[in-house]
């Protein structure tokens, strides 16, 4: 893999100054020795996105990292996958979820580049930094950050439907659960109810982003969680009744809401690849959404 020339690293700053060290990094993550690897992985986590932090740097990195993963000799591609997730958007949970931009972002206008150079003057050129100098504009510059970053990212969103049908099932895993940040890539929700049913793991990564999507699901979409809802594989058919729950609130199918209910009754081991929140919590979440009651009748009849 090859860094964009255009890309003048020693003009760009990370949380630990200059950017320099950063082509290093991303080459050594497409080495042989895994040893570099993984401390490329924390070079970088540790400098483009410091504690959730983004930094002027963040934004340039995504296009290297997308290149990794979506070449198939790279070593480690979920791990690369998940540094792209960070750096694109931070430490936003799924309660965060549906994610609307424009929103999120609307702060980060308020600022322009000369704010920015002011906040990384006070940080990184003045001996004694005088914070409190910048502090009715550093976190609307953050968040400017930041906002770069998504951009970088959302420009890439066509490569990330592809890696849906990625050979590595948890490439595909994590794929949907960076997709269902983007809402707004067309075809999304189609893309996510046609991951292959043998692809366990991408199938129920996808299953929790159909259901954290705005606006309503086609028939298409609902056909293929009902479909889910009977799959022989516990994490695959546990996810299409929560996002069932989540789309179609007390009218969902008969069968996915007892699947629903068997699963809050009992302590799931499963965890979805690409989501921090356990399948136990999805659920517990899905049934909050429904109500107790809801699903304490639906329990009895069974």
């Amino acid at each position: 893999m090859s860094i964009p020339p255009e890309t003048d690293w020693a003009v760009l700053h990370h949380a630990h100054g200059r950017a320099s060290d950063v082509p290093g990094h991303l080459a050594a993550l497409a080495g042989a020795d895994p040893v570099a690897r993984r401390a490329a992985v924390s070079s970088l986590t540790g400098s483009v996105y410091h504690q959730g932090t983004r930094w002027p740097a963040s934004a340039h990195v995504v296009a290297p990292l997308v290149a990794l993963v979506d070449t198939p000799t790279t070593p480690d591609r979920t791990v690369v996958l998940q540094v792209l997730h960070a750096v694109a958007i931070g430490d936003r949970g799924d309660e965060e979820l549906p994610f609307d931009q424009v929103r999120a972002f609307a702060e980060a206008d308020r600022v322009g580049p000369s704010d920015e150079e002011a906040v990384l003057h006070v940080l990184f050129e003045q001996d004694e930094p005088d914070v409190d100098a910048v502090a009715d504009v550093a976190d609307a510059v953050v968040l400017r950050w930041a906002a770069a970053a998504y951009r970088a990212a959302e420009r890439h969103a066509g490569v990330f439907l592809r890696w849906l049908r990625d050979a590595d099932p948890a490439v595909a895993a994590h794929a949907a659960a960076l997709l269902v940040w983007f809402p707004r890539v067309p075809g999304l929700a189609g893309a996510l109810a046609d991951v292959p049913c043998g692809a366990h793991e991408a199938r129920a990564s996808a299953h929790l982003a159909l259901a954290h999507l705005p606006g309503p699901l086609g028939s298409r979409e609902l056909a293929s969680l009902t479909a889910s809802s009977t799959s022989a594989d516990e994490a695959v058919r546990v996810t299409a009744a929560v996002a069932l729950a989540h789309r179609c609130g007390t009218a969902l199918p008969d069968e996915a809401l007892t699947v629903l209910a068997h699963a809050y009754e009992r302590d799931i081991a499963a965890a979805v690849p690409g989501w921090d929140r356990s399948l136990r919590g999805q659920v517990a979440l899905a049934v909050h959404r429904l109500g107790l009651a809801h699903i304490t009748t639906a329990r009895t009849a069974g």
